[in-house]
């Protein structure tokens, strides 16, 4: 723990050092007038980029922000700090005395049918409020760790905490860390990556039967299963209709059992709509009929819900809206663009058309962002497409959704489709972990792109790790060109503060040569946050936005990446570029100088 008691925490003072997490800490904490709060202290070079939005921000701490339910722990406060060189976020919430309802089991596991009501309920009314939002919010890890029981209150005033896996319902899909989420609770379509107000509608059918039956619903031990194996096995075992037994427990009744059942149906349009028609459902208002928990299509025959999206023709600057990197345009523009536009004149000198590139490097440093300006300034339609548009745990649909992207791509060409995180889609073939299932995915994207220059259709592939990328992705023909996209050179970080200053009130005779020598390794995304810092500081102060609001956010705001991970990514730069790659002198040595 980084505090220890009657530390300062900004200006709440540690009470009692609480918990230590994988990418944060908790704190009891007393505030300036000795009232007891709950501090989380997170660690920004620990989270993924799943728990951070597009504006640099922690998404954790901009959902307790909006917290207001009696079922939810009220917020208090936020802010930023820097130490040891890393940056944290921290969030002050309402202190509540209490105990989780999975420590309630462990002392005492007799729970009555109406105590199974009463806390369903509650947790529905929490997630009511989340889901009513203007953006509605997703939970996505109710469990009973993260139901809290009130020692002041009755059952009815728990609150639903921990949001650290939450997200708001217009954010890109992701998939789930089975390492740190329990997989028993999660819905279907949640191990694809998508999620919805269904999902933790599920999540809530779950935690009734545990608390009903004793254990998870489909549970079969998968201790010793890799990460996608363990998605294979549970989604097989929900091939089967799940067991709701009468037992002789009192106010059991058919009606609860239907309600259970209708939660936890695998597809998620047959669970309910909303948490409202859960908790009339729970009380009888609604009567619910008993219905099958099983998947309505056996793999076979499963439809492919999968919505490819359709080209769309990219209106911008193209390049000129792009911050620096003039040698790399320069080059796209002489390797990729002229033959793109002048295909007849460059077979003619016997010369082909290239199939497409791949655009790797560091995260942060804009990859997504250059791809859409090369569509502008290409002038050709464009589809963004992720691994989760693709990949589905159903047999052959996700060669069949890769077929159909290609077709739409040819049938709206000239078209560039980009593939943000490639590796997720066409793992090495020869990787020891990588499942059947992925292999003929690499199989069929590898036929689906011979030859696609000649067709009007341009691919752009994106990753952080190109060395995790089937090689034969790779091979001429294919992803012809290679470009590294790093952290941006000076004059680059100079235009990257202009571009973004750009349409906001700022002062006039800003330094931007000194704003790029403080942000030195610092990436795009990293100038942007500092940006938006200094913007909401002077917005607070109603002033325009002053250098020494941007030195005090640069101050504020540590580089995303170390320089080891920078290191690292300049190895791989060598990989793929066939350099010897010489091996660090870092070591200490054994013996004597002579």
């Amino acid at each position: 723990m980084y505090f220890g008691k009657n530390d300062k925490i900004d200006k709440y003072t540690v009470a009692f050092p609480h918990k230590q997490g994988s990418y944060a800490e908790t704190y009891r904490v007393k505030d300036t007038s000795g009232k007891t709060r709950f501090l989380k202290l997170i660690n920004y070079s620990k989270l993924n980029r799943n728990q951070i939005d597009d504006n640099g921000r922690v998404i954790e701490v901009e959902i307790a922000k909006l917290l207001n339910h009696h079922n939810l722990c009220q917020f208090v406060d936020s802010g930023n700090m820097m130490m040891n060189g890393s940056q944290f976020a921290w969030f002050v919430t309402e202190f509540v005395s209490g105990e989780t309802l999975s420590q309630k089991i462990i002392r005492d596991d007799d729970i009555s049918v109406y105590e199974i009501k009463t806390i369903a309920k509650a947790v529905l009314s929490a997630l009511s409020f989340l889901h009513t939002r203007q953006v509605p919010i997703i939970h996505n890890e109710v469990t009973i760790q993260n139901v809290f029981l009130n020692f002041v209150g009755d059952l009815s005033s728990l609150k639903l905490i921990d949001f650290g896996h939450a997200r708001f319902l217009n954010q890109r899909p992701s998939k789930p860390d089975l390492k740190e989420l329990n997989p028993f609770y999660l819905a279907p379509e949640r191990f694809s990556g998508v999620c919805s107000t269904q999902s933790d509608l599920y999540a809530v059918g779950a935690l009734m039967y545990q608390l009903l039956y004793g254990e998870l619903p489909w549970f079969v031990d998968v201790s010793r299963k890799s990460n996608q194996d363990i998605v294979d096995c549970i989604l097989t075992e929900r091939e089967n209709e799940l067991c709701l037994s009468k037992e002789d427990v009192y106010e059991l009744d058919d009606q609860l059992l239907n309600v259970m059942a209708k939660a936890l149906s695998y597809d998620a349009e047959d669970r309910f709509k909303t948490a409202d028609e859960f908790i009339k459902a729970i009380d009888g208002e609604i009567k619910v009929e008993r219905q099958s928990t099983k998947r309505r299509f056996l793999s076979q025959q499963q439809p492919n819900y999968t919505t490819i999206p359709t080209p769309i023709k990219k209106k911008g600057e193209g390049f000129a809206a792009v911050a620096g990197m003039d040698e790399l345009k320069q080059l796209m523009r002489e390797e990729v663009i002229e033959p793109l536009h002048n295909p007849e004149e460059y077979r003619r000198y016997g010369i082909t058309i290239p199939n497409g590139m791949l655009l790797y490097g560091p995260p942060g440093c804009g990859k997504t962002f250059f791809a859409k300006h090369f569509a502008e300034e290409v002038g050709f339609n464009f589809m963004c497409i992720t691994p989760a548009t693709l990949k589905s745990h159903y047999v052959n649909a996700t060669q069949e959704n890769i077929a159909k992207m290609f077709e739409e791509a040819e049938e709206n060409a000239p078209t560039v489709i980009f593939i943000d995180e490639m590796n997720e889609l066409v793992a090495n073939r020869d990787s020891g972990d990588i499942h059947e299932m992925s292999r003929s995915a690499v199989n069929e994207m590898l036929a689906q792109m011979d030859r696609t220059g000649e067709k009007g259709v341009f691919i752009i592939g994106a990753t952080n790790y190109p060395n995790m990328i089937d090689p034969a992705i790779l091979r001429a023909g294919r992803l012809d060109k290679k470009y590294y996209i790093g952290v941006p050179d000076a004059d680059a970080r100079m235009a990257l503060f202009k571009l973004y200053l750009e349409k906001r009130p700022y002062d006039f005779g800003l330094d931007y040569m000194q704003l790029a020598d403080m942000t030195r390794g610092y990436v795009s995304a990293d100038i942007q946050l500092i940006v938006n810092d200094a913007s909401r500081n002077a917005l607070r102060q109603h002033s325009k936005i002053t250098m020494e609001l941007l030195k005090a956010a640069i101050t504020n705001t540590a580089p995303s990446l170390s320089n080891d991970e920078l290191r690292k990514y300049e190895r791989i730069r060598a990989i793929m570029n066939g350099e010897e790659v010489k091996k660090s002198d870092d070591r200490p040595r054994i013996g004597f100088n002579i």
